[in-house]
């Protein structure tokens, strides 16, 4: 494909990430919790999810259920973390250790077998009780799936989009 067709997917890319930006300052106004700075971030991560995933409908249920365990993984390291509060310092990486274990045995499970989405996920949501004031375990996580499956609708879209316009392109050649 020559440079002035291809130029059409990139401009078709940007078009695409500048909408997810007008729909991330629509939604932070209704997302909890109130008065966040939106999370248009999270659906970036699982637009490039859904590629990494395989580019499919497949990848893309693989992804959201990677954020899920991610999202439980990251609850039951804080939960942990909490109860190992005497080992101070040594809390936490105790709590990652014991539960990184059965997440990286979630390789031999059909469909929760998408190891980077899983850390994705709970990156995510570590990020999101961190930094965002009042955050409790619910509204992280339904504000993270909401997120998430924007982004990988947006993968879906792209997919689509391009196809289509390839496929164009290559009829006018012939």
């Amino acid at each position: 494909m020559t440079f002035k067709k291809f130029i059409a997917i990139p401009i078709l890319v940007a078009l695409l990430a500048g909408s997810i930006q007008v729909i991330d300052q629509l939604l932070h106004l209704k997302v909890e919790p109130v008065g966040n700075a939106g999370f248009g971030w999270i659906a970036f991560q699982a637009w490039a999810m859904y590629f990494l995933a395989g580019c499919d409908l497949k990848g893309g249920l693989k992804t959201l259920l990677g954020y899920v365990m991610g999202i439980v993984a990251s609850i039951a390291i804080m939960m942990l973390g909490g109860n190992f509060a005497e080992m101070g310092f040594y809390a936490l990486p105790v709590a990652v250790f014991l539960v990184v274990i059965p997440v990286i045995f979630l390789e031999k499970v059909k469909w929760l077998d998408f190891i980077p989405a899983i850390f994705v996920g709970a990156g995510a949501f570590f990020a999101f009780m961190s930094y965002v004031p009042d955050a409790t375990f619910a509204i992280a996580a339904k504000t993270e799936l909401i997120y998430c499956l924007l982004g990988l609708g947006y993968g879906y879209i792209t997919i689509l989009l391009r196809g289509a316009y390839e496929k164009k392109v290559s009829k006018a050649v012939v």
